[in-house]
């Protein structure tokens, strides 16, 4: 029996008739509002609404949340366990079984502890007598050892939307803050309507939780601009919390620790002569309280700190700067061993696809083209100029910095890394141009509003058009969905989500038909009741009947499957990842 289905709500239309109301300028420490901007009189009338209005405010963000939560917790219960998601999950297992790190150091504990809650109510038996690599190990607990793959991984995701959903209320704060409540309600619409970011947050992966506890930070430091002594802690709290869910946070970190001193030093609150200590303090402090978040994510799991590399993972040696780094960090042992593994798979040649062309290594603007590609019109329109008017508006520009440059320096960072597979490696960009795109109302041109109103639901409707296919979403420009597959590969399009729909549609349409699978993913097809062959292990005039293949191996198909594919012809798809042939 396929899973349940249900569908999102459509709140784009709701979020846009908000735009009318009131907006707030971003202030300097030690200015006053009614100094700089008078309040109008309010008639008797005005008056009697303002209660009125104040539950409107929490509705739509309400509306909006929940039409998201609609569209993770759906693709949560549809789709079968992607590439990464089972190793993620197993070691969380092992986590909460072991109380070591013993697999997946390339990634700190802490996103998977918060995976291991869900792990934890779905109580899964775990073999630890189990011997082999994380993937393997992945494997044997979802598919051999007595486990529901579908209870277990939909148990493993549900912390992860609500994490997601969390970040999606400090998007909404953060704008609010900049901008007003318009401004506030246009950035919250843009994140809960991106694909990518329902795509992903929709996964027990580290990805979102990552990039979303540096959109936390960045907002923290912003506000330390006006109470420096409570929030530069809690900004260097938000970002250790992202150093300990995924390595790739760390090029971000001297960025943060600078907008610490320089909210500091902005906050008017300190003597001039004590400043500049002040400053440097509190970048020392954010620095200091970021580490110290690490520390208790590796104990959480190990008070005893243990740590032996696997035979099957082991751990190379990295020289020069980046060895010196890792030697010089204060992080525990498997912390920086992570490191090392994750600069030995940067030497790796990996494959690329991008545009219908395959290639071997990494292209820089992998990323803006896949951005371009996977980011509705709409959002990409509003992107452009909200970061335009953060920089050209005077009363803005004091935020740009906390916005858009940490956004430029993981991009940066991300564009000069060697694994081209996908926007999920920026998944920072829609969430912090969310914020970005939302002060476009702050901006006083009288088509403002309108305009922003009809982009917004423009994004709406493209984002509910794709549901519940949200993981090979495209623009309309690039053809939508169906076209993903001839322009991008791996988990842009096919990350082996589908594997269950697969085995639905042939039942419904195939039943009794031979089948020959080629399967990109880390699922089990017999576990669905697909029995296939392999069609690489036998001569081309054998393979008759359907030909399946996953999109990305179609992307990559070269000699006996390119032979195979280019003598069939494609008579059906599954989910916008998989493609089946008739021989």
């Amino acid at each position: 029996m396929g899973p349940y289905r249900s569908r999102p709500l459509a709140a784009g239309v709701t979020a846009g008739r908000m735009m009318a109301h009131e907006q707030h300028s971003v202030l300097e420490p030690g200015t006053r509002d009614d100094e700089e901007h008078p309040p109008p009189r309010a008639s008797a009338a005005g008056r009697s609404a303002r209660p009125r209005r104040r539950w409107l405010v929490p509705l739509l963000v309400c509306v909006l949340l929940a039409q998201m939560a609609a569209a993770m917790i759906t693709t949560a219960v549809q789709q079968t366990p992607t590439i990464d998601e089972p190793i993620y999950v197993a070691t969380a297992a092992d986590y909460l079984h072991e109380h070591r790190v013993r697999f997946n150091p390339e990634h700190p504990p802490l996103g998977k502890l918060v995976i291991a809650v869900g792990v934890a109510i779905a109580d899964p038996h775990v073999d630890t007598s189990y011997r082999g690599d994380q993937s393997r190990f992945g494997e044997h607990l979802l598919y051999t050892s007595g486990n529901d793959p579908w209870r277990l991984m939909f148990w493993a995701r549900l912390p992860m939307i609500a994490l997601t959903l969390l970040f999606g209320l400090v998007v909404f704060a953060f704008a609010r803050e900049l901008a007003g409540v318009r401004a506030g309600l246009a950035a919250l619409a843009l994140y809960a309507f991106s694909p990518d970011v329902i795509a992903h947050g929709s996964l027990a992966t580290l990805d979102v939780p990552a990039a979303g506890f540096v959109l936390t930070s960045a907002w923290l430091l912003w506000r330390a601009r006006r109470r420096p002594r409570l929030y530069v802690p809690l900004g260097g709290l938000a970002l250790g919390a992202g150093l300990a869910t995924k390595m790739s946070v760390l090029p971000v970190v001297p960025v943060l620790m600078a907008l610490g001193a320089w909210s500091v030093w902005r906050s008017g609150t300190e003597h001039r002569r004590t400043a500049p200590a002040r400053s440097a303090a509190s970048a020392a402090v954010v620095a200091v309280v970021a580490v110290a978040v690490v520390w208790p994510s590796y104990l959480v799991v190990d008070p005893r700190l243990r740590w032996t590399p696997e035979p099957h993972q082991p751990v190379p040696t990295v020289h020069g700067l980046k060895g010196l780094l890792v030697r010089l960090l204060p992080l525990p042992a498997s912390y920086r061993d992570g490191m090392r593994i994750q600069f030995g798979l940067e030497n790796y040649p990996w494959q690329g696809f991008l545009f219908g062309h395959l290639y071997t290594g990494s292209r820089w603007y992998y990323l803006p083209a896949a951005l371009l590609v996977k980011t509705p019109l709409g959002m990409l329109a509003l992107w452009i100029a909200g970061a335009v008017v953060m920089v050209a508006l005077r009363r803005l520009r004091p935020a740009a910095p906390y916005v858009l440059l940490p956004t430029a320096v993981l991009l940066a960072a991300a564009m000069t890394g060697s694994r081209d597979f996908g926007t999920r490696y920026a998944i920072f960009v829609p969430m912090f141009l969310a914020v970005a795109a939302g002060c476009v109302l702050a901006a006083r041109w009288r088509w403002a509003p309108l305009v922003t109103a009809a982009l917004v639901l423009f994004v709406a409707v493209s984002s509910v058009r794709t549901y519940p296919y949200y993981l090979p979403y495209s623009n309309e420009a690039f053809g939508g969905p169906a076209r993903t597959h001839l322009r991008l590969h791996d988990s842009n399009v096919d990350w082996g989500q589908d594997l269950g729909r697969l085995a639905d549609r042939l039942r419904e349409r195939y039943r009794g038909e031979r089948v020959w699978l080629v399967y990109k993913g880390s699922g089990v097809p017999s576990y669905y009741g697909i029995e296939a062959s392999d069609p690489r292990e036998v001569a081309p005039r054998q393979v008759h009947g359907l030909l399946v293949v996953s999109d990305s191996a179609v992307a990559k198909a070269r000699g006996r499957l390119a032979e195979l594919i280019d003598s069939s012809h494609p008579i059906d798809e599954v989910g916008h990842s998989i493609t089946l042939y008739r021989r």
